[in-house]
């Protein structure tokens, strides 16, 4: 009934709970997947010192996989406490507070198949930048004039598997989150109300058979 209100304490639990400090109007990203190339972690630690050095914004990382990102986003989080939280055990918990206190879900993916994590993070109100390949692309709606106008945005694309091309999206998303708040608004509301329920694709799949039986009647009656 009042997700703005919801979304506060989520995000203040979720900082008080890993030793950020308490910033409501500070982004806070958060990414949720393991520590492989494959989901684009790559790109994310490329970026990661320079934006806890200079960017007021938080991050929170949680996953395990290739020791050396394991070893490097550790360092960071010792390095910059304030901006940068990571944890490299799984934790089912934590996930889903990670998914409802974070404001935006990072996930870069490099190629392969997409869990639904992005589904997830739409529905705790939690906007999520994407690269856009495959599921992802299908189910995130880029932010442009005429998805604004629509009223489908949910959230931020990029398509060039490169860290540069990430930080566009990611400034875009944080800017929004700064400057425009009643967007940011929109997209979150919009995504909260997204329905990739198997009830959504029974519907879909009983529509596509009703007209697929109309259209043969037709015909045979031709």
């Amino acid at each position: 009934r009042d997700w703005r209100r919801g979304k506060a304490i989520c995000k203040a639990t979720l900082q008080r709970e890993l030793g950020l400090p308490e910033q409501p109007e500070v982004p806070l990203i958060g990414f949720v997947g393991d520590l492989s190339d494959r989901e684009g972690i790559d790109l994310i630690v490329r970026i990661l010192p320079d934006w806890a050095e200079y960017r007021d914004v938080q991050w929170v990382l949680l996953g395990s996989g290739d020791p050396r990102y394991e070893r490097l986003i550790t360092a960071l989080a010792e390095k910059y406490p304030r901006r940068v939280a990571a944890r490299t055990d799984s934790c089912d918990a934590l996930t889903h507070q990670i998914e409802a206190g974070t404001d935006i879900a990072l996930l870069p993916r490099q190629a392969g198949p997409c869990g639904e994590r992005q589904l997830q993070s739409l529905r705790y109100g939690t906007v999520p930048v994407v690269r856009a390949t495959g599921v992802l692309a299908d189910t995130v709606t880029d932010v442009n004039d005429d998805t604004l106008a629509a009223g489908t945005a949910t959230g931020f694309h990029f398509r060039e598997y490169s860290e540069m091309v990430m930080e566009e999206a990611l400034d875009r998303a944080c800017n929004t989150y700064a400057a425009h708040r009643s967007v940011w608004d929109q997209l979150v509301a919009r995504g909260m109300r997204e329905d990739w329920s198997w009830s959504r694709t029974a519907r879909q799949y009983a529509d596509l058979y009703r007209k697929t039986v109309t259209r043969h009647k037709r015909t045979s009656l031709g």
